[in-house]
Parts: structure tokens; sequence; C-alpha cells
């Protein structure tokens, strides 16, 4: 007695292809943004291979053109921005994703591919980093980052010099620069709060080293107009639509 033959195995696409009546481009962008299921299971790949899995179109599929994606990072102390295979975009998965993102954004694989990290931070800081795929999101943080305000919390040991604060406020140099006047103030008897634009590598740990302060933490919680948040410590939520530093 012969057995039916196996159903051959063909590309996803060409399986939206034939459910939707769509075009190779339609169905491609239907797979890439996330709107389709392989036996419950999405699948952004057109070349996946299927046989008689159950393929299932989301009925409220908007495919359009897919847009590069910004994520935002609260990236942990010790780990790098750049390089090294720990490095910070390392940390970029999917369960790292916070539950508190609200950007309306739909999480999709191919957002985590692909990501330059912007304005970095010193190994040692914590905080806000920028991780884009956006060619225009990258122009302006490198080309103007230096005239985007950023605020960090440095948590700090020592005993401050008299007039020590109006000093980091404005009369300090690093590296045989004058710095321009930033905003500085007491959080509590151990945080400073900065508010300063074109700050570089060493810089706040050098000018707090100047009124007798040594850096303990350095934290970022601010670029422009866009804050850290409630981020947790290695976690990442989206750059909502719209939204600008």
């Amino acid at each position: 007695m012969s057995t039916p033959d196996a159903t051959p195995a063909r590309r996803l696409a060409k399986r939206v292809i034939e459910l939707a009546q769509c075009s190779r481009r339609e169905a491609d962008e239907l797979i890439e943004g996330g709107w389709v299921t392989v036996d419950g299971v999405v699948v952004e790949e057109p070349q996946f291979m299927v046989t008689d899995q159950n393929v299932v179109i989301d009925p409220t599929a908007a495919p359009a053109t897919l847009e590069a994606a910004t994520l935002l990072l609260h990236k942990p102390a010790g780990v790098e921005c750049i390089a090294g295979p720990a490095a910070a975009a390392s940390l970029i998965q999917m369960e790292s994703r916070s539950a508190l993102d609200d950007s309306g954004m739909r999480p999709l694989k191919r957002h985590l591919r692909g990501l330059t990290p912007l304005m970095p931070l010193e190994s040692e800081a914590s905080g806000l980093l920028v991780l884009s795929q956006d060619v225009g999101v990258a122009r302006r943080l490198m080309e103007d980052g230096h005239h985007i305000e950023q605020e960090f919390i440095i948590e700090v040991a020592g005993e401050i010099v008299p007039y020590g604060l109006a000093r980091l406020n404005h009369g300090l140099n690093y590296k045989g620069r004058a710095l321009p006047p930033c905003k500085v103030s007491w959080q509590n008897e151990i945080r400073l709060r900065f508010a300063l634009k074109g700050v570089v590598a060493g810089q706040l740990r050098d000018v707090c080293a100047q009124v007798g302060l040594d850096v303990v933490a350095q934290r970022r919680i601010r670029i422009g107009r866009i804050p850290l948040g409630k981020l947790a410590v290695g976690e990442w939520r989206y750059l909502a639509d719209g939204a600008r530093f």
C-alpha cells in the first residue's frame, strides 16, 4: 500500500502570495513586518520554508515600508558601548525589552540588527544609551551631539573644597580647555546632578577631582528631551515615532 507524498517545502513568501493574492513585494512586507504566523509563531523571514504548517496573515495587517528603529538602553556599568563581544548591543534581546515600553512600536527581530551606539558612555558609567538603525538619528547625534544637553547623576566621596559647587558650575578647565558654564547642583549628600553640553570621556571625573571629590559612580539620565525614566538596568525600549532629542 503506497503512502501519500509529503507536502513539498516552499518559501513562506510564496504561500503568503497564494493566501493574500498579492505581489511578491507585498508578501515580503507582510512577513518582514511581523504580520504572518506559522503554527502560531511570528516568522519574519520570507525565505522560511514551510510545508503543511498553518500559515495565518493577521487580519489587521498594515504592510508598509519598514522603518528603521532607534532603541534606548539602560547600559549597566562595566559594559563597553562599542567594542568587544559583550558590548552594549549584545544586551538588546527580545526578552530584555522593558514591560514599560509604551512607544506603540511593534517589536520585530529585524530591529535588533545593525544597531549603531550613539553618544557613547564610558565603560564604568551606566545609564541612557542610544542605539539606532536610523541614518537621520545617527547624523543628528554625531554631527550635533555637542549642542544637545545631557544630564548625569554623579555619586561622589570626599569633602568638596570651599566654593567648589560654584567652580563646578563655571570656572574649571579640562585638558587645557576652559569649560563653558553648566548646571550643577546637589541631589543629596553624596550625589551631584550635572546638566551640560559637549561632555567628553573623563571630564566629569576630572572636574570633580579638581574640587576635592572622587567619583564613585556615573549615570546618564537624559539626552536632550529624552529621559532614561524608569527603564531598568539592562533593559531597553523603543524611541517612539516622532520623539526628538
